[in-house]
């Protein structure tokens, strides 16, 4: 199997935190059943070691930044990836935050069953599997406005990734929203719409990805009132059509 590089110089100069021997031992592991596993399920194209370390375990973790520093000292959140593909950003979250609680949430049955073996080869067992869409889940009453954290990576447009994510959190919780390039447009419409979720913008922030020097940005919004029951709407409806 390939080796993982360890860029504890780059994690460091990046997001002032470094994997300790155990987590990096970890993220190696997740690789090699990551590969395996993509063998049977399309879980994901990036799969050199070094593009692997900076796409998905990086990009994963950049945007949980603020919590990085606290390590296991982080107060315990119950986290939602939304729409989790091959598991990113949920299980590096999951693998550097053991006493969070992370459901990964895709449509695709097939993924899903394949990050659960995944999980269990690992022993990860701080992550629960929900296969089915967000516009469902997000009506459930037991996941309705039950979490403290929701992520969302390459999900599509942000306003439809508010109308996933705002009705699935608490009161005070937040939503991140992971995105390339963002634009002054995109941002004034997303601000047009998240008084309707129950939202609001708190920052946009910006980082460079450590080898490709490519552009991130991390839009952070926070839950401030309840979301009306009507949100999300139908299933397929936010994405064709986006809030506007």
């Amino acid at each position: 199997m390939d080796v993982l590089p360890s860029y504890s110089d780059r994690w460091q100069s990046t997001l002032h935190w470094q994997p300790s021997d155990r987590q990096q031992q970890n993220f190696q592991l997740l690789y090699d059943a990551i590969l395996t596993a993509n063998q049977q399920v399309n879980l994901t194209r990036i799969t050199t070691p070094e593009d692997f370390w900076e796409k998905h375990l990086w990009d994963s973790l950049q945007g949980v930044a603020p919590w990085l520093s606290e390590g296991s000292s982080a107060s315990a959140l119950k986290v939602v990836d939304v729409g989790t593909g091959g598991g990113f950003p949920g299980l590096p979250v999951a693998l550097v935050f053991p006493h969070w609680a992370i459901a990964l949430l895709d449509a695709t049955r097939k993924k899903l069953a394949a990050l659960e073996t995944v999980c269990e080869g690992l022993g990860i067992a701080n992550v629960s599997f929900l296969p089915q869409r967000a516009e469902q889940v997000a009506h459930q009453p037991t996941h309705r406005e039950a979490y403290n954290l929701a992520l969302l990576r390459a999900v599509g447009p942000v306003n439809t990734c508010a109308e996933y994510a705002l009705p699935l959190l608490t009161l005070g919780g937040q939503a991140i929203l992971y995105r390339g390039q963002w634009s002054a447009e995109e941002e004034a419409g997303l601000t047009a719409i998240l008084p309707r979720l129950g939202g609001k913008m708190v920052e946009v922030r910006s980082q460079t990805t450590p080898i490709t020097q490519g552009v991130r940005h991390n839009v952070i919004l926070t839950k401030t009132e309840r979301t009306p029951d009507k949100f999300p709407r139908l299933p397929g409806i936010p994405s064709k059509t986006p809030l506007v």
